[in-house]
């Protein structure tokens, strides 16, 4: 049984590593595609070096570019591959673009199409992740959902065929490798913190970061909190902050 794992950024770095290495145990044929969103080392390499999965296959090197040149990039790289390869199954995951656009091109060639994290909605169609969800559900034959109200929000979009409540993969991915985390990382004794002592934030959406007050108040909420705040600054966000200076 060949599979082509189709990823994009962080998030499904991290999705992709339990359920590979439990594919791997079992002797699938798998592939990596990255398409190529994250290409920097602290966007990308570090992730696969960190979860011990292989480096990509192929890295399609897509790079930023608006909703629709990127999805249509995506598309036409991703399918060059999957013609080559025929896998027995595409696995795509979340939410984003190589999500929407793996799932176009394996159903176009007819492969089966397997989508981690299927059902979840915020029913907000101004988020383009919320169009990337909607689609990919509607195309896949297999549909994993990480919670009883994805399964719910499918049934009422008239999906029932090729549906699974399996539980949440990032919550697998957290379980498994905060026990590497426990014995292998030192960030706390490196950013001189005590445990449970400091609050972690992330910013990254556009709706926070790409409109100027909303991502000034919310630093000024952070900056004061009672405890020191780790802010691992995605580069989407650095950005706009410098411009904010």
């Amino acid at each position: 049984m060949k599979v082509v794992h189709i990823v994009e950024a962080r998030p499904q770095f991290i999705k992709i590593a339990p359920l590979y290495t439990t594919l791997n145990d079992i002797d699938f044929e798998q592939i990596i595609v990255h398409t190529g969103q994250h290409y920097d080392d602290y966007m990308n390499d570090i992730f696969f070096k960190g979860l011990e999965i292989p480096q990509p296959n192929y890295n399609l090197g897509i790079g930023s570019a608006s909703h629709g040149e990127q999805t249509g990039k995506m598309l036409i790289a991703i399918e060059k591959v999957l013609m080559k390869e025929k896998p027995n199954i595409v696995i795509v995951y979340g939410d984003t673009n190589s999500t929407l656009a793996g799932a176009l091109a394996a159903s176009k060639l007819h492969i089966t199409l397997a989508h981690v994290e299927a059902g979840l909605r915020s029913f907000n169609k101004k988020m383009p992740e919320e169009i990337n969800r909607i689609l990919t559900d509607h195309l896949s034959d297999l549909l994993f959902c990480p919670t009883k109200t994805a399964v719910k929000n499918l049934k009422r979009e008239g999906v029932t065929k090729g549906v699974y409540f399996v539980g949440d993969i990032m919550f697998e991915a957290l379980m498994h490798f905060l026990q590497i985390s426990n014995k292998k990382s030192k960030i706390l004794e490196e950013l001189n913190l005590n445990p449970k002592k400091y609050y972690l934030a992330t910013v990254h959406r556009a709706e926070n970061t790409d409109n100027y007050e909303r991502l000034k108040n919310i630093l000024i909420a952070l900056s004061e909190l009672d405890k020191p705040v780790v802010f691992p600054i995605h580069p989407r966000t650095r950005k706009m902050i410098k411009n904010l200076i």
